[in-house]
């Protein structure tokens, strides 16, 4: 066991959510995993963690996993919603099922993701949530179209919540990352799309590891509860876009 309070992450299974996780529990952390794929998060064989197969547009998924972990490990003291998909494609020939799997996934998942401890941290008057977006979320691109409005919105959602928190003590912290060596690509479809965006990160000499991401996150995490980092934006050195 450990004294140290409990973290949650969406999306835990790979990428920045998986690196997340390893961060926090190295840093001795009992940490709630939530995927879809839990054999991939079990295989990680993290000490104090508990996997736990989610869909995020399930409230009562995220809520069950949520109140299980808490009667293992004690209330959850940071929530990171990263849960997302990039369906990257020219708007003009993207087909609508796309559309909607990204803002059900990168919106409402988000928000249900959010629910899931908001109320705990209010009364508690602490914690930390934080919010997956991207450089999509903070600049627009021709062929991210839906993507960026998802993104866009889940700027927009943390400063609202972050003034509407910060009477509770409850930090809110947006993290916006440019190329990152994940399975992001997996999601774009697009044949066009695709190769246009491994021709640009070779350009910009590949992306930066999910590890460094991780790090920062636990960072900003570490510094007193009256000190907040509101965005991380990383991204390559030289990415230029």
């Amino acid at each position: 066991m450990t004294n140290k309070p409990l973290v949650a992450i969406t999306g835990a299974s790979s990428g920045i959510g998986e690196a997340t996780a390893r961060a926090f529990s190295t840093a001795g952390h009992p940490v709630l995993m939530m995927a879809r794929r839990i054999e991939k998060m079990q295989a990680m064989g993290l000490p104090n963690s508990m996997c736990r197969k989610v869909d995020v547009l399930s409230r009562d998924e995220i809520n069950a996993a949520v109140a299980d972990a808490e009667a293992a490990y004690g209330p959850v003291d940071m929530m990171f919603a990263n849960a997302g998909v990039a369906r990257l494609a020219d708007i003009g020939r993207q087909p609508p099922q796309e559309w909607d799997e990204m803002i059900d996934i990168n919106t409402k998942g988000v928000m249900n993701t959010v629910k899931s401890v908001m109320n705990g941290m209010m009364e508690r008057k602490t914690g930390t949530v934080v919010m997956m977006s991207s450089i999509a979320g903070r600049k627009v691109y021709p062929d991210h179209t839906v993507y960026c409005g998802t993104k866009y919105f889940v700027h927009a959602v943390s400063e609202s919540l972050r003034e509407y928190l910060s009477d509770y003590n409850v930090r809110v912290l947006v993290l916006s990352p440019g190329v990152i060596e994940t399975e992001v690509l997996s999601g774009v479809l697009d044949e066009e799309t695709l190769a246009n965006y491994k021709e640009n990160k070779v350009k910009m000499g590949g992306g930066i590891g999910a590890d460094i991401v991780a790090g920062l996150i636990l960072n900003a995490y570490q510094l007193p509860q009256n000190a907040l980092v509101q965005e991380i934006c990383i991204t390559p050195t030289r990415q230029k876009f």
